[in-house]
């Protein structure tokens, strides 16, 4: 580990993409109402700029479901917005997201979205979608530890948690 509970090695690749998004997504019970946020912040020479941040809410879901969407949501407003970065790296302090989309996704498709022990994918829907609009762009995939006093992981834990707030009232 190094400073601030990045992992080294992902750091170091994730330092030349000048887009960072950020992403969080939580739940409220697991399954229960749920949240997601992310935050878009562009690296300048000026400091960094923030060119997005959204949140959502789901009355009945999970909390991988919510990380999943959170990153999904995040890569369809970068399809939109044409004069950021395509380069980018996507920060998450959900291991499900990260091992997922870099390490297991190519034998769950290969298997015909099964796990090893070949039961169905959990929530191969958003998978699916994640796969194709992460094939959309170069990104490299960042795990960071969760409350460590990242200032962009905590914004977009408060942003999830105010996404929950909205629906339980």
């Amino acid at each position: 580990m190094t400073e601030k509970g990045y992992t080294k090695t992902v750091k170091t690749m994730a330092a030349e993409a000048p887009l960072k998004i950020y992403t969080d997504g939580g739940c409220s019970g697991n399954p229960g109402p749920g949240g997601w946020a992310y935050v878009m912040a562009l690296e300048t020479f000026q400091g960094d700029k923030i060119l997005a941040e959204r949140w959502g809410a789901e009355k009945d879901t999970t909390n991988n479901r919510m990380e999943l969407t959170a990153v999904i949501e995040s890569l369809r407003a970068l399809k939109t917005m044409p004069d950021a970065p395509r380069n980018a790296a996507v920060y998450t302090d959900s291991q499900y997201v990260q091992k997922g989309i870099t390490d297991w996704i190519r034998n769950w498709k290969r298997n015909a979205w099964r796990t090893s022990d070949k039961k169905p994918v959990k929530n191969q829907d958003l998978w699916m979608e994640l796969d194709a609009l992460a094939g959309e762009f170069p990104l490299t995939w960042v795990w960071v530890r969760g409350h460590a006093g990242i200032d962009y992981n905590e914004r977009c834990d408060r942003m999830t948690q105010q996404a929950i707030a909205s629906i339980l009232v």
